[in-house]
């Protein structure tokens, strides 16, 4: 689970994100990434930590399915943050072909999004 500190809750977080912030498209994901944003919210810290926020919508499944999705992507989320630089703000958001995926295939996808935006990866 993606501890409390790491998870992004505001409204106007996921519209920082998602309108400032790059973004890369995988055929199961896209990610929207605001590098090294300053958390106006947060009192006085000198390294802000990383904030991942998940948008699953009716197109990816029923309810079964869309707890299921999110659920995989805090997991493989938990385990990225530290790749992350602090103060970040992330959004991921499942396309309806994450309903079908299984684990390895959103992990790829996640890796492959995270590298482009990171600067490791071409067009």
């Amino acid at each position: 689970m993606l501890p409390t500190e790491n998870r992004l809750r505001r409204r106007e977080d996921f519209a920082t994100a998602v309108r400032r912030g790059r973004r890369a498209g995988r055929p199961l994901l896209v990610v929207h990434l605001r590098s090294g944003a300053t958390d106006p919210h947060a009192p006085g810290e000198s390294a802000p930590p990383v904030r991942a926020g998940f948008v699953v919508s009716k197109a990816v499944g029923g309810a079964v399915i869309r707890n299921k999705v999110k659920r995989r992507l805090r997991h493989l989320m938990r385990e990225r943050v530290d790749l992350l630089p602090p103060g970040s703000l992330v959004v991921v958001r499942a396309l309806p072909g994450a309903g079908d995926a299984d684990h390895a295939e959103l992990a790829r996808d996640l890796d492959a999004a995270l590298q482009r935006l990171l600067g490791g990866g071409a067009r």
